[in-house]
């Protein structure tokens, strides 16, 4: 574990004794895993891929970092995400288990939300035409659900779900040669966010809260599973959403005209790119759910967020094991873009998305070995903070994830280079080119032969 003393430290980055204490994190965030991979080889080959992912590399794939951690090929790294047997989801559990280790909070939020990956082909496991926020348009993406843990120190994911269309999980053919186990059947985005919630919650994870978007605020069951679980929500919903007041069910839009000029709060829901989020709320009661799923206690609302400058709305389902203040809910509420901030930061800085892989079981062990190097840069980065005061009197702003990768792959570099391999590797990337130009060539010249080939059918 990664514990510094403010007063030892001045400045952390111009410590050589810091850097030995950042590689020594890093071996302490393996170790969480190591024990997954029953042969010494895979163990060294996914401390070599954790170390690639953490690398100041332009693209991040089997093949970059295999030469950046002294590979001769990208082979070894294939075969660990591909055949090699070890278990992603007890990894995942790890991972999880790391992260409480140093964030654990019991006032935490758990955010759910989506991320799509744009694909070219058909063959990667759930790849189809479908929307994705990260385009925000339809378009060939594979989606993956993401629960964030976001406490007061810091937030990282802790669980992934990866969404198959029903184009998939009815298509027997496209199951077996991607490797789908016969055992996972079609479930909704708001589905597998409930059984990540719950199998967190079944874990120990402590938090208080859940917070999502629109596509998770508008599904009964994922509220239902949260108040089951006695946590409580504010998940945003669309203005054309029925909610159930006092004057009878009205949609979110309509039940806002209820609200008197008077009952506006301005507040900040957090600190935004651009400085602080204010915004004016107001809060109206709530019925219980009308649809039977209500346990009959708790405290159910309507949380309505104003743009004072464009008059734009938004609209929060909230519900509290007991009353709580407006300012709770308009915490909460900003915290749910801290699994954005997640999506952004593991995009840019561990290779979430740039995996070039096809099948289950390579999706999850990339994903996984990602989400621990999130983890731990999330975790670096709040030590650092720690160790180096970032007020307004120091003229500092905190240690970003990506300040945090570049201090520490810059001074605890965990991987050198030298000529010889760099020579080495080029010849190698040339020659797997030369072959796929040949064979290119071969089945261009043969298509050509066989158009100019005479039908002797005539």
């Amino acid at each position: 574990m990664l514990v510094w003393n403010k007063k030892s430290v001045a400045v952390a980055a111009a410590n050589s004794v810091d850097a030995q204490a950042w590689q020594a994190e890093f071996e302490t965030a393996f170790e969480q895993v190591a024990a997954r991979f029953t042969r010494r080889d895979a163990r060294g080959v996914a401390r070599d891929l954790l170390a690639g992912l953490l690398a100041p590399l332009e693209r991040k794939n089997c093949w970059t970092i295999a030469e950046h951690v002294g590979h001769k090929s990208p082979h070894r790294l294939q075969h660990l995400l591909g055949r090699a047997v070890w278990d992603a989801d007890e990894a995942r559990d790890d991972v999880r288990s790391y992260a409480l280790g140093h964030l654990a909070d019991p006032g935490a939020v758990l955010v759910v939300d989506e991320t799509g990956d744009l694909k070219k082909g058909t063959r990667s496991v759930g790849v189809q035409r479908q929307y994705t926020g990260t385009a925000g348009r339809i378009e060939n993406a594979q989606v993956a659900v993401f629960l964030t843990y976001a406490a007061q120190r810091g937030h990282t994911f802790i669980d992934r779900r990866l969404y198959l269309p029903d184009s998939w999980t009815g298509d027997q053919a496209r199951r077996e040669l991607a490797g789908v186990p016969d055992d996972v059947v079609f479930a909704t985005k708001p589905h597998l966010a409930a059984t990540m919630i719950t199998n967190a919650v079944q874990a120990g994870t402590p938090a208080r809260w859940v917070a999502g978007d629109e596509v998770y605020g508008a599904d009964p069951y994922l509220r239902a599973t949260c108040r089951r679980l006695g946590l409580a929500y504010v998940l945003a919903i669309g203005s054309n959403r029925v909610v159930p007041t006092g004057a009878g069910p009205l949609r979110a839009d309509k039940a806002t005209d209820r609200v008197p000029d008077g009952a506006w709060s301005r507040m900040s829901c957090g600190d935004g790119s651009k400085g602080r989020r204010w915004y004016s709320w107001a809060l109206l009661e709530l019925e219980p759910e009308v649809d039977g799923s209500d346990l009959g206690s708790g405290h159910h609302s309507l949380l309505v967020r104003r743009n004072d400058t464009t008059e734009e709305l938004a609209w929060y389902r909230c519900w509290t094991p007991r009353p709580v203040a407006i300012g709770d809910l308009v915490r909460v509420a900003g915290r749910r873009w801290t699994v954005e901030e997640n999506f952004q930061a593991a995009k840019s800085h561990t290779g979430l998305d740039e995996h070039q892989v096809r099948n289950w079981n390579s999706w999850h062990r990339w994903t996984t070995l990602a989400m621990l190097a999130h983890t731990f840069l999330t975790i670096l980065a709040a030590a650092m903070n720690d160790a180096e005061p970032t007020d307004d009197t120091a003229g500092l702003i905190t240690i970003t994830l990506g300040e945090a990768r570049r201090l520490f792959t810059t001074l605890a570099p965990l991987a050198t280079t030298t000529t010889a391999r760099v020579l080495a590797w080029s010849k190698w990337r040339r020659r797997h080119q030369h072959r796929a130009q040949r064979a290119h060539y071969q089945r261009r010249e043969g298509s050509i032969s066989a158009a100019h080939r005479p039908d002797l059918r005539l």
